[in-house]
């Protein structure tokens, strides 16, 4: 678990690490900054809801840990499938459970590469998982998948301004396989009120639920204008002023590492 202090200080340390999978996409070339000890074992590819191929994060390896990031809305494609917010069965788990169709399709064209480059990967290396926004879905989607069907048991899980994700019996079937989770949400990010606890598809009278995965750690900021009030930068740059001198030293020791507004 680690203490308040040990907790900010991942945070920090992975929100940046979220801020470098925008960097790989938008990078012609796929490069990114890679943090101090670690290095690049996969790039997480995934179909959009168009059907389109695209880059969605990494895995990256350290001598003790793993870390798994994925990447949020950067694209057209991935609007679309943030709208499209039907659930669906989430069939990687025993429990009888949904989860929002959009997210969920995405998740699963990615599931087989992940799955495949565990396999190289120790299982005595803590494993954290994290993403922002859209990737911040995927991540909470991977995390569980993982622990109920892999060497991968104990995954700990970071997200970043995320959206709800399932029905009420996935969340409760999340608290059951995930047990050290942080859901780091700004109050003022409607990114993290969609979709809606209630949510109906227009001309139908079918009903969706949605709640949201435990537990929420909270942040307040507000930056002016919707977008600020979401970006991986934003939630890096409010974090960061909780431990100044832990962030100074990140982002020393790590050029280009660290997000900027």
């Amino acid at each position: 678990m680690g203490t308040p202090s040990d907790i900010t200080k991942r945070a920090i340390y992975l929100a940046a690490v979220c801020g470098q999978t925008y960097a790989q996409f938008n990078n012609s070339d796929g490069s990114f900054v890679i943090p101090m000890d670690f290095s690049v074992t996969h790039t997480i590819q995934a179909k959009s809801i168009l059907k389109v191929w695209e880059v969605f994060g990494f895995i990256i390896e350290s001598p003790h840990e793993i870390i798994i990031a994925f990447r949020g809305t950067s694209s057209t494609t991935n609007w679309i499938s943030d709208a499209i917010a039907s659930q669906m069965k989430f069939k990687y788990i025993k429990e009888d459970c949904l989860t929002h169709r959009g997210f969920t399709h995405i998740y699963s064209s990615a599931r087989d590469g992940i799955r495949s480059a565990l396999t190289n990967l120790s299982p005595d290396k803590t494993l954290y998982i994290t993403g922002h926004s859209l990737g911040a879905a995927l991540a909470t989607l991977c995390a569980i998948d993982l622990a109920a069907n892999t060497a991968f048991s104990s995954p700990i899980l970071y997200t970043f301004g995320s959206p709800r994700v399932g029905d009420p019996a996935f969340r409760n079937a999340f608290a059951n396989y995930i047990h050290n989770s942080y859901r780091i949400a700004n109050q003022f990010d409607i990114v993290t009120f969609a979709p809606p606890s209630i949510y109906k598809l227009p001309r139908r009278e079918k009903k969706y639920y949605y709640s949201h995965v435990r537990a929420l750690n909270p942040l307040s900021f507000q930056n002016g204008t919707i977008g600020l009030n979401h970006v991986i930068s934003s939630y890096f740059d409010d974090l960061s002023q909780l431990e100044p001198e832990f962030t100074d030293r990140l982002c020393s020791n790590n050029p280009g590492f660290c997000p900027v507004n």
